[in-house]
């Protein structure tokens, strides 16, 4: 059965951790603990967020005066490299010698007119106390946010439209490998006035690109693992309830914040509605009961 889990941003690194690089392969190894036994049962694809390393690399690359700041899609592709080589490692460590992995540095195509060109959503880098997210985001003429009970930068999340590596994705699957793909939602590319393909300053969100990646491979299930126990109707009150199943149409029904949980069900439920197959999102600890249909919020047609 061919699944694709998407790994949240908390997977690679906790909320007030530091990005440091000991921190992120402990969080890393813990995440492979639970892929594993999916990945020596089932043909494995693996995507994962990039926000709080993205925005890191381009505080260093901000900070070296000497050259121009690196574009954010060379940072989301150095990104993608470094996080592949940390799950291909540690994974490796707890599947046979003989198990295959491949990372696959994903270009993604988005649309140059699309209108989240002008509003920045998308949070990225660390998170800060407002008044000092404030006065950096004076200093670098950043758009900021509230994410939780922080604020962090944010910047533009275009919807992607094609995966350009599709065809090396599916051989490597069909030979057995474990595919480490579209990181961070990809590397953001787009076609200029004159046809070329170039890299854009955004960052796509990697539940959206996951959902594009599991129905253009044919995935019979998508999981979305996240810091969360599932999706929860009026999270934040006493009233607060699990969802624990629905369908497309359902959920729809209900509102959910587009700076976390909204753009994850938008994912599920596009998936699900074209496909007719199953999603998930949940606890990364809860990746078997995601898979057997016992844990999470399971996204179905009914």
């Amino acid at each position: 059965m061919r699944v694709v889990v998407a790994l949240g941003g908390n997977a690679l690194l906790k909320r007030g951790e530091e990005p440091t690089s000991e921190n992120q392969r402990r969080n890393v190894r813990s995440a492979c603990r639970a892929l594993a036994p999916l990945a020596e049962e089932q043909q494995l694809v693996i995507t994962h967020g990039n926000g709080p390393q993205v925005g890191l690399l381009a505080l260093q690359s901000a900070s070296y005066k000497e050259v121009e700041e690196y574009p954010l899609d060379v940072l989301g592709a150095q990104t993608e490299g470094m996080l592949g080589y940390y799950i291909e490692q540690e994974l490796g460590n707890m599947m046979p010698t003989e198990s295959s992995f491949a990372t696959i540095l994903t270009m993604v195509e988005v649309d140059p007119d699309d209108p989240a060109f002008e509003n920045p959503t998308k949070p990225i880098g660390l998170v800060y106390s407002e008044e000092e997210a404030r006065r950096i985001a004076e200093e670098r003429g950043w758009s900021i946010a509230k994410d939780g009970t922080g604020w962090r930068r944010v910047v533009p999340s275009p919807e992607p439209h094609r995966i350009f590596e599709l065809r090396p994705i599916h051989w490597l699957l069909e030979k057995g490998a474990v595919v480490i793909c579209a990181g961070g939602g990809g590397i953001p590319t787009a076609y200029n006035s004159e046809g070329i393909l170039e890299g854009v300053e955004v960052v796509i969100d990697k539940d959206r690109a996951s959902a594009l990646l599991a129905r253009q491979l044919g995935a019979r299930l998508l999981i979305l693992a996240t810091d969360a126990d599932g999706v929860y109707d009026n999270w934040g009150t006493e009233a607060a309830e699990l969802i624990e199943r629905a369908t497309p149409e359902e959920m729809s029904e209900m509102r959910f914040d587009a700076g976390s949980m909204g753009p994850k069900v938008e994912a599920a439920c596009d998936f699900v509605r074209r496909t007719g197959e199953r999603a998930v999102i949940g606890s990364l600890s809860e990746i078997s009961g995601m898979f057997e249909g016992t844990s999470g919020t399971q996204f179905v047609i009914e």
